[in-house]
């Protein structure tokens, strides 16, 4: 079969990598894709918000099926533009991945189906979301309501932050339309975590665990990014806490979109606080995260056109997935300023010594290619990914091809899976 990959970054070259090693694939087609991907498959010039032109080269091409990565083309509404057309797709469709494009939206249906989460409220107007910061005491969470690269959320420690988030959100719109409504939300503390789940609207089957960094300096500290690292397995995930997700969040969510009428068939991806109380829902992303499948991929076993399919078709309760008993550990090089102001087209050197390294997979999110060399071309340029029978053994050969790459600016955390 012929296969579309939706995106650029190193969720997609993850995705694109595992696709491409299923003997059902005949070949992998990645818009636009980067450097990386064009290595494993072909590279296709269309933008992402050109919905129409991804689906004419779908029907141009016989694509038999599509895997989109990005939740902004999810949010616009690409899977019911191919569905519509004949053509199957993985993903949810548009009112159904609002549960991540609305935060308030996702806060309201996790109230309404007992799923718990954070005390919130939202807001549209900067003057009454000040004056509720009172209801939530210091530290609190104000986010962006719509999508915002992962970065739209802010920690405020004091008043002063809080109304400056506030007005850079609502009446300075640093993060565009997404600003236009903030949910103000009460600071939970705790370990973060994330899952991974397939959905087919009737049932789930739920993926190994896996960690994220997602401020931008060693021990959790400094702005979010849109993930600085990640490992696999968690190690703050037992069976117990695992079963606890399942009774709390996955279930009924599941009775949520069956009882909401929302046609979810596509990537379950709660992120979750394990706070002193249990766990409690951050925020719902509707499709595969990153950097975390840049550590599930590679410990899955099973071929992935056939968990995706399943999942399509609502048969996910006759499959079963197999993974690597191992861990995976990968490292995020970033681009100096990221995640604010950063210049690209700096030379990448180093990359074919990491490629040839055992257990070592460099998968890439902004690179591109420019007279036979491959150039930054992003905030999160690279993914340099590891697998070991350890933890301890993965995080150490991770590093080890870390060092083997260079370019100007670059900058990652050295603490990615230390527990």
């Amino acid at each position: 079969m012929n296969v579309l990959v939706i995106g650029s970054g190193g969720r997609e070259h993850a995705l694109a990598w595992k696709l491409q090693k299923s003997p059902r694939v005949r070949q992998v087609f990645i818009a636009p894709g980067n450097a990386g991907t064009a290595r494993i498959g072909r590279n296709v010039e269309v933008k992402l918000s050109e919905l129409d032109q991804l689906l004419n080269f779908a029907r141009r091409e016989s694509i038999d099926l599509t895997v989109v990565g990005p939740d902004d083309v999810l949010a616009a509404g690409i899977v019911d533009l191919f569905e519509n057309a004949g053509l199957r797709i993985f993903g949810p469709c548009k009112e159904a991945a609002r549960l991540e494009s609305s935060k308030s939206f996702a806060k309201r249906f996790m109230v309404r189906h007992g799923i718990p989460t954070a005390r919130f409220g939202e807001f549209e107007s900067s003057r009454d979301a000040k004056a509720a910061l009172g209801d939530f005491g210091f530290p609190v969470a104000v986010k962006a309501d719509g999508l915002a690269l992962g970065k739209g959320v802010v920690i405020a420690h004091d008043r002063s932050d809080a109304e400056t988030a506030i007005d850079d959100m609502i009446e300075r719109r640093h993060f565009g339309n997404a600003g236009r409504k903030v949910v103000i939300e009460e600071f939970l503390s705790g370990t973060e975590c994330s899952v991974h789940a397939l959905v087919d609207g009737r049932s789930y089957l739920i993926f190994p665990t896996a960690q994220d960094h997602k401020q931008l300096y060693d021990g959790n500290r400094g702005p979010n990014t849109g993930g600085m690292g990640t490992f696999s397995p968690s190690q703050r995930l037992d069976a117990a806490l695992l079963q606890e997700i399942r009774e709390k969040v996955l279930d009924p969510f599941l009775r949520g979109i069956e009882k909401d009428h929302l046609r979810f068939r596509g990537l379950l991806f709660p992120g979750l606080m394990l706070t002193k109380d249990g766990p409690r829902v951050l925020e719902f992303n509707c499709r595969f995260g990153d950097p975390e499948t840049q550590v599930l991929m590679p410990r899955l076993k099973t071929d992935i056109v056939d968990l995706l399919e399943a999942t399509i078709v609502e048969q996910l309760d006759a499959v079963t997935a197999e993974w690597d008993t191992g861990s995976a550990v990968c490292v995020v090089m970033a681009s100096g300023g990221y995640p604010g102001k950063y210049t690209t087209g700096k030379t990448i050197v180093g990359l074919e010594d990491a490629d040839r390294m055992n257990d070592v997979l460099v998968f890439h999110a902004g690179t591109q290619t420019c007279e036979n060399r491959i150039l930054t071309s992003g905030g999160r340029v690279l993914g340099v990914t590891a697998v070991g029978d350890t933890l301890l053994a993965a995080k150490r050969r991770a590093y080890e091809a870390v060092e083997k790459i260079q370019f100007d600016g670059s900058h990652f955390r050295r603490d990615i899976g230390s527990i």
